[in-house]
């Protein structure tokens, strides 16, 4: 049997990747911050999902995770791990609190690292380990390449995912354990209904009050036409199976428009065409 951990099961990619690895053999642990979700994951999916209940950001929690994991594994390893785990941080840079941007890189990063510390013995990277090295997926996003107004503390902490995930590849070559990053542009969830409620009030009275409105409600448009889940969880499947994996998978509903064409454009005529459409003009005294 092989064993997967997943991080951030509890909704979304996370649950979805979680259901379709258990329904095709596999046995799952998977972290979650709540007990509640934890049992109500534990009667959908069965004796091959093991929960683990701990905040990525806690890394003591996180030590105590990895920790039941290597006690149920007695003596197997890990095959795959997927830090899927994360959270998006909005609003103008200029008025961003700070607290917010340093909640966003707890997560989204020292959060991801101290999982991959602590699962690293078990996916090889220790001498004299008796099974196969394992493999590491970050799930990072779009953001990690391009980045858009008020959201840049997302899209900076998956700029970082993506530079900790070229250097962990690289260094982690002596256990033989690869690391692969995948790029999922927007993805069909509940978190849009969230969104769409968010409270911009912090905002209101900035320069960026009526802009923020607009801004949300083409993010929120664009998001409920995203991948279905169970899109993102075979991908992953792929990657963890596949003999051959990419460094990067890009999943993205309009690959052309959404990826390649703001890539290869100029910085300056993407600042133009995201002003335009936002409503981002410079303003004259």
């Amino acid at each position: 049997m092989k064993n997967v951990l997943i991080t951030g099961v509890s909704t979304g990619m996370g649950r979805a990747a979680a259901e379709q690895l258990v329904a095709r053999g596999y046995r799952v642990f998977g972290s979650v911050r709540r007990t509640a979700d934890a049992q109500a994951l534990s009667e959908r999916l069965g004796g091959n999902f093991i929960p683990l209940v701990f905040d990525v950001a806690d890394e003591a929690a996180v030590k105590e995770g990895l920790a039941q994991v290597t006690e149920t594994l007695a003596g197997a390893g890990l095959d795959a791990l997927v830090n899927n785990a994360g959270m998006a941080v909005s609003g103008p840079l200029m008025y961003l609190p700070a607290e917010e941007l340093r909640r966003q890189f707890d997560v989204n990063v020292f959060g991801l690292m101290n999982v991959t510390r602590a699962a690293l013995p078990l996916l090889g990277a220790r001498e004299g380990h008796a099974h196969p090295p394992g493999r590491i997926l970050n799930v990072s996003s779009i953001g990690g390449r391009l980045a858009f107004p008020f959201i840049g503390a997302y899209a900076a902490s998956k700029h970082a995912l993506e530079a900790l995930s070229d250097t962990l590849r690289r260094e982690l070559r002596i256990w033989g354990i690869d690391v692969i990053v995948l790029q999922p542009g927007a993805v069909k969830t509940e978190i849009w209904d969230k969104a769409e409620s968010e409270d911009l009030g912090p905002y209101a009275r900035t320069p960026y009050g009526p802009i923020l409105e607009k801004f949300r409600e083409l993010f929120v448009a664009q998001g409920r036409k995203g991948l279905a889940p169970e899109v993102l969880a075979r991908l992953i499947q792929h990657a963890i199976e596949t003999p051959r994996p990419r460094a990067r998978y890009t999943a993205v509903p309009a690959y052309v428009t959404g990826w390649v064409l703001p890539r290869l454009m100029p910085d300056r005529w993407m600042d133009v065409l995201v002003g335009k459409q936002l409503g981002l003009e410079r303003r004259r005294p």
